[in-house]
């Protein structure tokens, strides 16, 4: 028997974004499955959170794992009614001629390819179900131009903002709704140097004199995720305290980007995994 509390996946769960969108869901009643490959903050986090929510380690470049989290979410709480795609890494950064073919594969594996499997997979068991249900992606303001972030991480979420319309698109005859959020500079443990030095940043970059938190971003994910958003799908919304409207001078405000500096590697987020960092030859 299925009853009326609504459940939702939430990768990516584990810290930052992931873990205010699952601690806002909670709060307003949902069942949250986190899915985090961190598994110390997975399981640290879904701990607090308390009995409405389990976690799953999982890997989002990885199909079966993706699969096994839907599945998840459908055994412990009989439905699926929400997935969010939020889990990400910062990727590879540096000059394009200097990017390793395999830190690429890498950052789209992650950022695009999760999201793809989300969709795939959380949309699946909507359908089965038949009663709908709602798909929150989570790119950035990196994927409308230049300039707010590494390229490789750029490019990867602009495929994100179109995988999410195309999917609106094919997925609103079964009343799944899909949209995106695209935050600005966020203090999660994903911006390098920390909150003071995102604070800096933001200074000098962004409008809005409040740096964004996660719970920000997560306010915006709970009302796409829920009832209140019964006609929106199919768009990409920006809460990034006006830096986009401004132009975006992240990069600038850090002091050039990593490639202008002579740096090359790949960010790993907070995947537990470390980074690599190099200098240009």
């Amino acid at each position: 028997m299925v009853d009326d509390f609504p459940a939702a996946l939430v990768t990516g769960g584990g810290s930052g974004i992931g873990r205010a969108t699952a601690q806002r869901l909670v709060r307003d009643g949902w069942r949250v499955v986190l899915a985090d490959l961190n598994t110390a903050n997975g399981a640290a986090a879904a701990a607090e959170l308390g009995a409405a929510v389990r976690f799953v380690r999982a890997d989002v470049a990885q199909e079966p794992d993706v699969e096994a989290a839907v599945a998840t979410c459908v055994e412990e709480f009989g439905r699926i009614d929400c997935v969010v795609n939020n889990a990400g890494v910062g990727g590879a950064f540096g000059r394009l001629t200097d990017i390793e073919v395999s830190d690429w594969d890498y950052t789209f594996a992650v950022l695009v390819r999760g999201v793809f499997l989300g969709i795939k997979h959380g949309a699946a068991a909507m359908q089965v179900a038949g009663r709908g249900g709602s798909i929150v992606n989570v790119a950035s303001i990196a994927g409308f131009s230049a300039g707010a972030g590494p390229q490789a991480y750029s490019a990867a979420k602009a495929a994100v903002i179109n995988l999410g319309r195309v999917a609106a698109a094919e997925l609103g005859p079964d009343r799944i709704r899909v949209n995106t959020v695209c935050p600005g500079l966020v203090a999660t443990p994903l911006v390098a140097g920390g909150a003071a030095t995102a604070a800096a940043v933001m200074a000098q970059a962004q409008p809005w004199p409040d740096l964004g938190r996660p719970e920000d971003i997560a306010d915006v994910i709970a009302f796409l995720a829920g009832p209140a958003a019964p006609f929106l799908t199919g768009e990409d919304i920006t809460v990034d305290g006006g830096l986009r409207a401004s132009g975006p001078r992240v990069q600038a405000a850090y002091g050039g980007d990593a490639a202008a500096r002579g740096f090359v590697g790949v960010n790993r987020g907070s995947t537990g995994e470390e980074p690599t960092v190099r200098r240009r030859p």
